[in-house]
């Protein structure tokens, strides 16, 4: 969604779940744009043919599962056969795209992960080299890439790559998500790009409920009900009310924010239904595994193989009791229309929306690899 509202018109939205080819297909259904347009195909893309896709590409973006590099999964990564990184090479190797963008999670960065993550970034860099049938495992495969990439001289197909971890909530989402974004822009383009500039930051939320008091004020929170900050901030509260310049970023969203013209979930509307609001009981919360405030941005939404154990997703209200995010408020932590509706379980319903990409972030990076693109396709 992020990708489509930037500029691009998608040629194939290849996925292999059902359940999450059900919640598209359902929203094409109720005329949802711009899914409405997406040629969505179930197949598995480690089989899927990408020669039944138009020549000339622009882009290329897609999220191989991040399991295998998760903190909270079993770190197989290499070892992993959920690891999709050598089926993304494939498809740029096969429809040299002008631009690709992937997105996976920040474990991807983990010192025990960084020569696997070197391949990762060779491979994207010069799709054209695979792997020998002499070359025993990867580490043999790399150590060619490695030379190859010294060696000067003739490079076919190849990709000027760059990687950045990214907070969400430096880009107006109301959540603290951190992600790995990789891009690659085809070397023959001659393009130079960098990430876009973060728009948010933690420092203005802080201005605005302890210096200016705006955050408050908005939410007509009555100044007796205002939380004391945390001592760990005063400092930082201090410098702010010396400082001369003016702000240069809008301040974080937070959950409140997010959240706070819906309707209390379950509650019956006289202009219709909000859908995916209701309440999942049985929320708890134990060390480790506490909620979301209300007034920062939410904790990351995780997906969970087997629904959202206790703690996790919740919510901690203003009387300090926990509840689960219903779907419709994950949905909105996730950037989401109101009007895309999850049509499947609760737990199915939280692990498609742990998985997502909030739709501003992408829309941000895949924004500006489409406007770098457009700006080199002008006549001169």
């Amino acid at each position: 969604m992020g990708v489509s509202a930037a500029g691009f018109s998608h040629d194939a939205v290849v996925e292999r779940d059902s359940d999450t080819c059900t919640t598209i297909r359902r929203n094409q259904e109720r005329g949802m744009r711009p899914l409405v347009t997406w040629p969505l195909i179930q197949h598995d893309v480690a089989t899927f043919d990408f020669g039944q896709i138009t020549p000339d590409v622009d882009l290329i973006a897609g999220g191989p599962p991040c399991q295998p590099f998760s903190l909270g999964g079993k770190h197989g990564g290499y070892d992993d056969k959920r690891d999709m990184f050598p089926q993304a090479v494939r498809a740029v190797r096969e429809l040299r795209p002008s631009a690709f963008m992937f997105e996976n999670v920040k474990g991807l960065l983990r010192e025990s992960f960084s020569r696997y993550f070197e391949y990762v970034i060779l491979q994207l860099t010069y799709p054209d080299i695979i792997r020998a049938r002499d070359e025993t495992d990867w580490i043999d495969h790399l150590s060619r890439l490695e030379r190859y990439h010294t060696s000067g001289g003739d490079r076919g197909l190849s990709y000027r790559v760059v990687f950045r971890l990214l907070n969400a909530a430096d880009y107006g989402v109301p959540q603290r998500r951190e992600r790995v974004f990789i891009v690659g822009f085809r070397d023959d383009l001659e393009l130079d790009w960098s990430f876009p500039n973060r728009t948010h930051s933690q420092d203005e939320l802080l201005r605005d409920k302890w210096v200016t008091g705006k955050y408050w004020d908005r939410h007509e929170i009555a100044r007796r009900d205002r939380p004391e900050p945390a001592k760990r901030i005063c400092e930082r509260i201090r410098c702010m009310l010396g400082s001369l310049f003016p702000p240069q970023y809008q301040p974080w969203l937070t959950v409140r924010d997010a959240i706070c013209d819906l309707p209390q979930p379950g509650a019956k509307l006289p202009w219709g239904e909000l859908q995916n609001h209701e309440i999942n009981p049985g929320a708890r919360s134990y060390p480790g595994h506490t909620g979301s405030p209300l007034d920062e941005p939410a904790k990351t939404l995780k997906a969970g193989d087997h629904g959202v154990p206790g703690g996790e997703n919740t919510i901690v209200l203003d009387d300090e009791s926990v509840r689960y995010l219903t779907v419709r408020e994950s949905a909105r932590l996730q950037c989401f229309p109101d009007d895309y509706v999850f049509p499947v379980s609760w737990t199915e319903s939280m692990r498609q929306l742990g998985n997502a990409v909030p739709v501003t972030l992408a829309h941000a990076v895949a924004q500006s690899i489409h406007g770098r693109l457009h700006l080199a396709r002008r006549p001169a």
